[in-house]
């Protein structure tokens, strides 16, 4: 949808949204919880030092995000929700580490870059992701005005879209 049909009430200097209305007639892209690459090859399989800190893999995965993105023709600006989970960072007492997340988060949503048009997003710690060293995943749902359909893609509801029956008299 264009920036001007969805409303975002920020959340003051924070570059979330409060909430976000999106019109009728919108298309909602739906992206997959997306985890980092590795970042080091070298590092031990399994080892948080093999996919980086919180904000090295934070920044991955908002960059696979922005190509996925991409590939729908969309931009992250376009990006109306993100749920983010975090895993404890065992070198942080086991806290997740939102300092981190924040300096990878404000390369691809910091006001400024998206003029104060950022996404709703929750953030939450997690007990963990479904590889080892993982701390962060990222789902999101970006959208768009809807393609014009044509008539004959409607699904026809209602009585005059069942079959007949006979009355079997």
């Amino acid at each position: 949808a264009n920036a001007e049909d969805i409303v975002r009430r920020q959340l003051g200097d924070f570059p979330i949204a409060s909430s976000i209305v999106v019109p009728a007639g919108t298309d909602l892209v739906f992206l997959s919880g997306t985890l980092a690459d590795v970042a080091k090859p070298d590092a031990p399989a399994g080892s948080i030092e093999r996919l980086g800190d919180t904000e090295t893999q934070a920044a991955s995965v908002l960059g696979k995000l922005a190509k996925e993105l991409a590939a729908s023709g969309l931009t992250m600006a376009d990006v109306v929700k993100m749920n983010v989970f975090l895993v404890g960072d065992p070198r942080k007492g086991g806290a997740m580490d939102f300092d981190g997340l924040m300096k990878a988060y404000l390369q691809f949503h910091g006001l400024a870059i998206r003029g104060q048009n950022p996404p709703a997003r929750t953030t939450v710690q997690v007990a963990g992701l479904p590889i080892p060293g993982a701390l962060v995943a990222i789902e999101a749902v970006a959208a768009r005005h809807a393609a014009p359909r044509s008539p004959s893609c409607k699904s026809a509801v209602g009585a005059s879209a069942l079959p007949a029956r006979s009355s079997g008299a």
